[in-house]
């Protein structure tokens, strides 16, 4: 079963970003080939860096990550960058990171005009060096106060299925480049033990 990880760049009460992983996660419960494991910030206690790398929860973290076999980053837009508790996590997650080698898709939410752009730049950005497979398409919500109602649900149904979009594309990517090859190891693993 494919595992994929969202990882929640937001901690503040009733933020956008929650409510457009709720998206992500409805549609991922349409399918029966995939789990998620959502990452929120709020359930961790990380060190800054260079301050106890090898915490419990860095240590957890890093499990839940090493086990995935795609990644969702959500992030809203702060000051022209994605979220200082996205990066928090991504500090957490060492280097060599547990980012490496995994696919990547990339979703943000900003009020302004241009959405998330920017976040999602420097996302990319960060997700590439530390040697992530950052997929193209990444989700910009902009306007995103009119994109979700008071309770949390998407009422713009673009937006809606953009970011569904997201997800479906991920699987689309692990199915065609990633378990094609894992499919293919453990073959040739069980021939070589006949």
């Amino acid at each position: 079963m494919k595992n994929i990880v969202i990882i929640k760049g937001s901690v503040r009460p009733n933020n956008y970003t929650s409510m457009a992983v709720e998206v992500l996660i409805n549609e991922i419960n349409k399918n029966h080939t995939v789990s998620y494991q959502l990452i929120d910030p709020k359930d961790f206690k990380l060190p800054f860096p260079g301050l106890g790398e090898h915490s419990v929860d860095a240590v957890r973290l890093n499990a839940i990550v090493k086990t995935a076999t795609g990644i969702i980053f959500a992030t809203p837009e702060y000051h022209g960058s994605f979220s200082s508790v996205t990066k928090l996590i991504i500090e957490n997650l060492g280097f060599p990171s547990a980012l490496a080698g995994k696919p990547i898709a990339l979703l943000g939410v900003a009020a302004g005009d241009i959405g998330a752009v920017k976040s999602l730049e420097s996302l990319r950005s960060v997700c590439s060096h530390v040697g992530g497979i950052v997929l193209p398409g990444p989700v910009s919500v902009a306007h995103v106060h009119e994109a979700f109602d008071d309770e949390g649900h998407c009422i713009d149904k673009k937006v809606d299925k953009r970011i569904r979009s997201l997800f479906l594309n991920l699987i689309d990517y692990i199915d065609t480049f990633i378990c094609p090859n894992i499919n293919l190891e453990d073959l040739v693993r069980n021939e070589d033990l006949n």
